[in-house]
């Protein structure tokens, strides 16, 4: 006990770590302890080049492999933030085992040739499509208002939030206000069990903009190229006041062709895509006439190029005469004579 609060004294546990930086790593359910190291040939403590806790203290056992109980159990340094990682200098390491008894001298431990340790807090991490359905629960229940069919623009971009790996409950609205007229939301919200959203809630503002259903690239597609039903999907999206021509469904995708180089997860436009041309320009075809049960087909060169059903004008080589007639098919246009009849006077 005696050692121990020597070296609350010592540190004071405001010893904080060397370089710490932000690690962005995922959540994590469950924190895996530090991984067992066996001691050298020599029988010395060992040196963990790593390790990840789920507390906010680092011990010397979790520092260093074959300690007794009693040292092991000694805290010596601050672990870093939730979800974050930082290292300790081995210096400093050791500089601490020393004072507090731990080691005699400097060789009674096994480097292994370190420079830093480096630790991680394990966390779990809070994403801002749970934090948005916090929200749009606690406006429910609160104002009674239904804003599925709206997203959460965040002021300033959705907090990073991160909590204890051993939490899984949801995030829950401590408190809010809602502007109606403005469409406009403020809060403070927590996870139920959290110490870290208990000291600090995550506030949150922002406004409820209207979403809509658009269809996206879930690939880059290449110019030129046919959409299949894999290719894309439907999301729902802030509205975009700007692009009246944004796709909705996905049969308004299906099966058209890229006009340009398109982007993953960008929303399509119609101007975007055109249907596949099964015709040409200049593509010699067949010119199919269909009149009072009368049959005649002859070649023509089509002077535009066009997909299923499309008008376009073709030209009779023999008569020299231009022709509407309608796509039916690959390299086929139906041509009707006007009135019904007259056959003969169209080629």
């Amino acid at each position: 006990m005696m050692r121990s609060i020597l070296l609350v004294a010592a540190f004071g546990f405001g010893v904080e770590l060397a370089n710490a930086e932000p690690a962005g790593q995922g959540s994590a359910a469950q924190a895996a302890a530090p991984a067992s190291v066996p001691l050298s040939v020599a029988g010395k403590p060992r040196l963990r080049p790593d390790l990840t806790l789920t507390r906010d203290i680092v011990s010397f056992g979790d520092l260093i492999a074959g300690l007794s109980p009693q040292d092991g159990a000694l805290p010596a340094f601050r672990a870093p933030a939730l979800g974050e990682t930082g290292t300790i200098q081995v210096a400093r390491i050791l500089d601490a085992a020393l004072k507090n008894g731990i080691l005699r001298e400097a060789l009674d431990l096994d480097s292994q040739g370190l420079a830093q340790v480096v630790v991680t807090r394990a966390a779990r991490r809070i994403t801002g499509q749970d934090i948005e359905s916090a929200v749009k629960t606690a406006l429910l229940e609160r104002f009674g208002f239904d804003a599925r069919a709206f997203a959460l623009v965040f002021d300033g971009g959705a907090p990073s939030v991160a909590v204890e790996p051993e939490l899984s409950g949801e995030m829950v609205a401590l408190d809010l206000t809602y502007d109606a007229r403005a469409r406009r939301v403020i809060g403070r919200l927590a996870v139920p069990g959290s110490a870290a959203t208990r000291l600090k809630p995550v506030r949150v503002s922002g406004l409820l903009v209207e979403t809509v259903d658009v269809v996206v690239p879930m690939r880059p597609i290449a110019r030129g190229e046919t959409l299949t039903a894999g290719d894309v999907m439907v999301e729902r999206r802030p509205r975009d006041v700007g692009a009246n021509d944004q796709l909705s469904e996905m049969r308004a995708a299906i099966g058209k062709v890229a006009k340009r180089s398109l982007l993953a997860g960008v929303a399509l436009r119609g101007s975007d895509v055109q249907r596949e041309e099964i015709v040409g320009r200049g593509e010699m075809v067949t010119l199919v006439y269909e009149a009072r049960g009368v049959l005649i087909s002859l070649r023509g060169r089509a002077n535009e190029a066009g997909a299923m059903g499309d008008v376009i004008s073709v030209t009779n080589p023999n008569s020299k005469r231009v022709l509407q007639g309608t796509v039916s098919g690959p390299g086929r246009i139906n041509v009707s004579p006007p009135g019904g009849g007259h056959v003969a006077a169209a080629r």
